[in-house]
């Protein structure tokens, strides 16, 4: 009997609405768990998880009949409304609209870990908005400045 295989990884990003720096260190592992808990109740796998005050980084190792979209979705929702039900920020905290969807193949995996894992390294030499758009033109995706970042 044939079975589906496959090996799909995808590194999401996406920030807090207005690129406000609300995702406080004192509570910042608390909602990776939670967001690592909903990939893995949606049978996907979070390979690295990490992220800055503005914004997040993961990368997921997913199934084929996965929705980005959906899951990213779902992400967003039930982390925003456990932000607010903890009140783990003391301002309204929501996601921005839209995010980044980047594909890596098998054999990249760990430059992609390595540059997740090291983000608050990375940005003291270079901020969210000129990382994404450096990131959009790596993997040459057509974007419009107008609707890039809130």
């Amino acid at each position: 009997m044939m079975n589906t295989y496959s090996q799909i990884y995808v590194h999401i990003v996406f920030a807090v609405k207005g690129r406000e720096n609300l995702i406080l260190p004192s509570w910042e592992e608390k909602i990776y768990k939670y967001i690592t808990g909903i990939v893995q109740n949606k049978e996907q796998k979070m390979i690295a998880i990490n992220g800055m005050p503005d914004h997040i980084h993961f990368l997921l190792g997913i199934r084929p009949t996965c929705c980005i979209s959906d899951m990213v979705r779902e992400i967003k929702k039930s982390s925003n409304l456990y932000i607010q039900t903890e009140q783990l920020s003391k301002f309204k905290f929501q996601w921005q609209e839209g995010f980044g969807a980047f594909s890596y193949s098998h054999s990249h995996l760990d430059m992609a870990i390595n540059y997740i894992l090291r983000q608050k390294e990375h940005h003291k030499k270079k901020s969210f908005g000129d990382e994404y758009i450096e990131m959009l033109q790596k993997f040459n995706i057509d974007y419009n400045d107008k609707y890039l970042l809130e």
